[in-house]
Order: C-alpha cells, then structure tokens, then sequence
C-alpha cells in the first residue's frame, strides 16, 4: 500500500514537473516571438518614415503604403528606390 502511494506522489510530480517545463518553454517561445514582432513594428515604423521622406507627393506616398500593405516590405522598398531614381534623373 505505502509503494503504491509513493508511485503515484512520484507520477504526479513527475506529470506537474512535466507541465512545469512545458510551460517554461512556452514562455521562452512567446517571448521570442513578442521580441520579433517588436522588431517587424519598428521597421515598418522606419519604412513609414522613408515613405514619407522620399515621396514627393500624397499619391506616391498611398501608392507606397498600398504597396506595403498588399505586397509586402520589398516590393514596398523596391518602389521607394524607384522613386529615387526618377528623382534623381530629373534633377540632372
């Protein structure tokens, strides 16, 4: 009777020692991921920035958040360099 008792204290710490870790590793994970979405928000707030440096005018910089929105950060930096150099020939 006193080894099936000790057996199943040792099972349930065992199990509680088990969902300990488990939640552990999740915290671990959550914060890896609440760190990368902190990174994604500040370069879509640096990527903001440039639009509204480099663009000249309301419709490019729509056109360029439309493009961040819909197709995502490199199409979005793409365009801005095209911006750029069409700036920079007709100011030649």
């Amino acid at each position: 009777m006193t080894l099936t008792l000790e057996n199943r204290s040792r099972n349930k710490e065992s199990s509680l020692t088990q969902a300990l870790r488990q939640i552990q590793q999740l915290n671990s994970k959550i914060a890896v991921l609440e760190q990368q979405h902190q990174d994604y928000v500040h370069q879509q707030q640096n990527l903001i920035a440039a639009i509204a440096e480099i663009c000249v005018s309301p419709i490019q910089e729509i056109q360029a958040l439309r493009i961040l929105i819909y197709r995502g950060e490199w199409e979005c930096r793409r365009y801005l360099r095209s911006v750029l150099l069409k700036q920079s020939q007709a100011s030649k």
